[in-house]
Parts: structure tokens; sequence; C-alpha cells
């Protein structure tokens, strides 16, 4: 069976798979480009992405850039597992026959698709990484981990506390994840020598597609995401309206490139990181499509 079409269990799990893969490739910086994105205006913490590394680093030792981690860790198989199900759900939606092959509006259309699948199963993670990923080893933790920062969220904001920045994340992954789909379908179509299937495609190749995905869903993602990192890190009845009120003090008080607030750790992360999603996605195809064909 051909990698372009799978059948939506195999895209479940070799969606998990991947994701699992870009974790451990990506986390490191994505704790830089948060602790960038939230730090104050005045008085910065951190000069640029560099000094963020060495004073992470001097303060924290190397487990300073893991922190967090266990959050997206745990929550990032089934998340992508969803995220790549919900694509495959876009485009058989989008097909008049199996072997269609979709045009790139099509293929953008369906990556929207993940990313509404993905939301409601994101957000809560993403709640929980940002606020462990600002709490620095300068004072006494307020969180010990993962399900204090739960537990404590929930105690006092009940779940919607725990779904703080849904409409936020909607907003970046929406036009996110078209654009990451749609980067990584085009980008294979023009990397496969004629007369050859994707299933044929070397390592590096499936590398280059994915990891420059990442960096166009980036491009896309990153001023929402800014607001998103505000919101959901934010004292509680800080932002009234959410969002709108993040953006309109945020354009009041720092003008409009603080949107873009992190972009170098997080297009630094994006190659490497997707990179690895997208080669750990292929190969779990190609696993099971060689241990289970009639999947």
């Amino acid at each position: 069976m051909s990698s372009e079409h799978p059948s939506a269990i195999k895209n479940f799990l070799a969606g998990g798979f991947g994701g699992m893969c870009l974790v451990a490739a990506g986390h490191p910086l994505d704790t830089l480009k948060v602790r960038m994105q939230t730090q104050p205006s005045e008085n910065p913490i951190y000069r640029n992405t560099w000094d963020c590394v060495k004073k992470t680093a001097a303060r924290e030792g190397w487990r300073g850039f893991y922190k967090g981690m266990a959050a997206p860790m745990l929550g990032v198989a089934p998340m992508f597992a969803v995220c790549f199900w919900g694509y495959g759900i876009g485009k058989k939606l989008q097909l008049s026959s199996p072997d269609q092959q979709l045009t790139l509006l099509q293929t953008f259309n369906a990556g929207m698709v993940a990313g509404v699948f993905t939301t409601g199963i994101m957000v809560p993670g993403e709640r929980i990484k940002c606020i462990l990923q600002i709490q620095t080893s300068g004072g006494a933790a307020q969180y010990s981990g993962p399900v204090d920062v739960a537990r404590k969220v929930f105690r006092q904001s009940g779940i919607q506390g725990l779904y703080k920045g849904t409409c936020a994340t909607l907003l970046r992954d929406l036009p996110g994840s078209g654009m990451y789909f749609l980067g990584y379908e085009w980008l294979l179509r023009k990397l496969t020598p004629e007369g050859k299937s994707r299933d044929q495609l070397s390592a590096p190749r499936i590398l280059c597609a994915g990891g420059t995905a990442g960096v166009l869903n980036w491009a896309v993602a990153i001023a929402p995401d800014t607001l998103k990192s505000r919101l959901q890190t934010a004292p509680e009845g800080m932002y009234p309206r959410g969002i709108r009120d993040v953006f309109r003090v945020l354009m009041r008080q720092e003008g409009f490139l603080a949107l873009f607030k992190g972009l170098f750790p997080v297009m630094l992360r994006a190659f490497p990181a997707n990179a690895a999603c997208f080669l750990g996605f292929e190969v779990a195809i190609r696993f099971l499509n060689f241990v289970a064909p009639s999947w």
C-alpha cells in the first residue's frame, strides 16, 4: 500500500511515533522560545537567544532545557496520532477515487482539519508546558511538576483553566497545520524522481521536506503562538477578553515586532524537530505496510 493515502489506523500509529520523535529532538529549543516570548519588556531577563542559552545552562544545567517535557511527551503521541488521523480524514473527505492526487489547496484544507482535531487534546498540555517553562531556578519553585501544575490550575479555575487559550490555539493551528502539510506534500512531489513513488524516497529527502514544512508552519504560526503563550502564562484576570486583550496590550506596550519574539529559537527548532517527526512517520508507515499490509 502506498504511504500517500494510508489507512486511518496506520495514520494514527505512525503519527504518534512521529510526534515522539519531534519532542525528543525539539524540546530544548521550545523552552528557549517560550522564555523569550514571555519575558517582560522592561528589564528583560535575556538579551537574546544565546544569552538565554547561557543563563539557562549556568543556573539550571542541561535539565533546564528539558523542563516541562513530560507533559508534551505524554500528550504528544496521542496528539500527533490524532493530527495525522485528522489529516487523513481531511484528505479522504475530498477524494473522489482512492488513487487521486489532491491539489495543493485540498492538501491545505486537509491540514486545517488536522488542526481542529488536535486542539482539544493539545491545549491542556501546552498550558502546563508553558507554565513550567517560565519557572526558573532563581527562587522557590511554585510547581513541582506537570501534575502539580494541573492540580493547582484546576483547583483555582476548574477545567476551563486548563483549556485557557483554546481560541488562540485554533488561531495558530488552523493556518499553521494547513501550511505544515501543504509544504510537506509539495516538497515531496518536487523531491520524488520521475518514475518513482514516495515509498522509495531516501531519508535525507524526507528530512529535507519535513524540516522545511516545519519552518513554513512556524512562519505562519509564530505571531498567534506568541499571543497564546502570553495568555496561557498570565495570572488569572489579567486578560478578561482573552486573546483580544493580549493583542491590544502587546501592541500598545511593545509594538508589532513583539509578535515575533522567540522567532530565532523556534526556527532553529522547527527544522530538526519536524524533520525527525516526518521521518519517524514515514518509517513507521513503511514498517506497518510491511508487517500489516492489509490494515
